[in-house]
């Protein structure tokens, strides 16, 4: 097969990138970071261990966000649209929490998070955290003290579906390419371009 007939990688348009930027905070070049910096922390570790890595402390996050976006529901004499604010901000914080980790456990197993491809897997993610977001709606006519840990509780565990998905996912396009990137490698195979 001739190899340079081979379609150039589609990256994401300036539109998506200020998107990502602007609506979620998002920083590539602070993934890209943090992934050079648990590589070294960790070099005897593949791409899976690592990503178990990523994953320990999303789950306490992941529930202190669930608890603080249920919070605002459950302050008296806070008006409505500060409630709307509240859970407004919360989710969105979520949202960056959940596509900042599937673009590390994907620059884990070396893909460009760069690419198009990249998109569709961000879409999806923000699409469970919007469901996840959702559980304060679920848990409104309980009790705060059942309903704030049922909702760090629900977010938590998707934040934990997310994070085995994308491991499952990615590593499973690794091994149909049957190889797996050396440790420390992907920082010089993602390049240092800082993104907006």
């Amino acid at each position: 097969m001739d190899h340079t007939s081979l379609p150039a990688p589609k990256y994401q348009s300036v539109l998506t990138e200020k998107f990502l930027f602007y609506f979620l905070g998002l920083r590539k070049g602070e993934i890209r970071r943090t992934i050079a910096t648990l590589q070294e922390h960790h070099p005897d570790e593949g791409p899976e261990q690592l990503a178990r890595r990523l994953l320990v402390p999303q789950a306490p996050l992941s529930f202190i966000g669930g608890v603080l976006l249920d919070l605002p529901l459950f302050l008296p004499g806070v008006g409505s649209a500060l409630k709307i604010v509240g859970v407004a901000g919360g989710t969105a914080i979520m949202m960056q929490m959940h596509v900042s980790l599937i673009l590390e456990i994907a620059l884990l197993f070396g893909k460009d998070i760069d690419d198009h491809a990249r998109v569709k897997e961000m879409l999806a993610v923000l699409a469970l955290s919007g469901l996840a977001s959702s559980s304060p709606l679920l848990f409104r006519k309980m009790s705060p003290l059942i309903a704030l840990p049922a909702t760090g509780a629900t977010v938590s565990t998707m934040g934990t579906l997310i994070g085995e998905t994308a491991i499952r996912y990615y590593s499973r396009g690794q091994k149909e390419a049957g190889s797996q990137p050396a440790p420390g490698a992907l920082g010089a195979a993602s390049g240092d371009r800082e993104s907006a």
